[in-house]
């Protein structure tokens, strides 16, 4: 009865370790799969990796938006003129002062001495005048002048702060450019990453899956060989007993 006890025993045990082979099994072939689809999965994200690139590559010089300014500048003083027409009115007057001074002493029978006297004190009036008719014109003119002078530079300031405005504009649209595509690069590389970790994990944990499944199934069959082992010794045993 010991002998059919064990024998039986074992049997069940070499059921158990059967199916627990079958089933370690399955579960190697199913992480195996699985490892072979990560690695796939791995290599399929490595092989679509985007092209390394340089966010600055667009940048261009904007030297060429500084320009001479220079031409925008004149001498408003080169021509200047000298106030002639006041002497020559001036002249004029005189000679016809003088002219009908003397026509009036020749009428009177006055000296010659008085209508020299008369003629000099006319001029003398004259000159005075006329003196400062041409100082008043050549102050307006001055004036005029450093009115273009300033005129000239505020046109020259405007254009400069124009111009800078400008560069500093173009630098600035590059500047973002270049960060701007830096960003979607590191967003791109970041997932691209994330996909890699997640494939490389999902080998290593298939891996261990694999090994485990492998593990229990030599145990599986470790625990049969044990079982036929134990119905031998059984056998053998009831035969030498008898």
């Amino acid at each position: 009865m010991g002998v059919v006890s064990s024998i039986v025993g074992a049997a069940v045990s070499i059921g158990g370790g059967l199916i627990a082979a079958g089933k370690a099994k399955k579960q190697s072939r199913n992480a195996a799969t699985a490892k072979r689809k990560a690695e796939a999965e791995l290599q399929s994200v490595k092989n679509s990796r985007q092209d390394i690139i340089n966010p600055y590559a667009g940048v261009t010089d904007l030297s060429s938006m500084a320009t001479d300014l220079s031409g925008n500048l004149n001498n408003p003083f080169a021509q200047l003129g000298v106030a002639t027409q006041a002497a020559e009115i001036q002249m004029e007057q005189s000679d016809i002062a003088l002219a009908n001074t003397l026509d009036t002493l020749r009428a009177t029978g006055a000296s010659a001495g008085g209508a020299t006297a008369l003629a000099q004190a006319a001029l003398q009036s004259k000159k005075g005048i006329a003196a400062s008719i041409e100082s008043q014109e050549a102050q307006n003119e001055k004036a005029k002048a450093q009115g273009e002078a300033n005129l000239n530079q505020q046109k020259m300031s405007e254009a400069q702060r124009l111009q800078g405005i400008a560069i500093s504009e173009g630098q600035r649209v590059q500047s973002a450019d270049a960060a701007g595509a830096q960003f979607e690069f590191q967003v791109e590389e970041n997932r691209t990453n994330a996909d890699l970790d997640a494939a490389a994990g999902q080998i290593a944990q298939s891996a261990q899956a694999q090994a485990s499944a492998n593990q229990a199934q030599a145990s599986a069959y470790g625990g049969m060989v044990s079982a036929v082992g134990g119905i031998t010794s059984s056998l053998i045993g009831a035969g030498v007993g008898k």
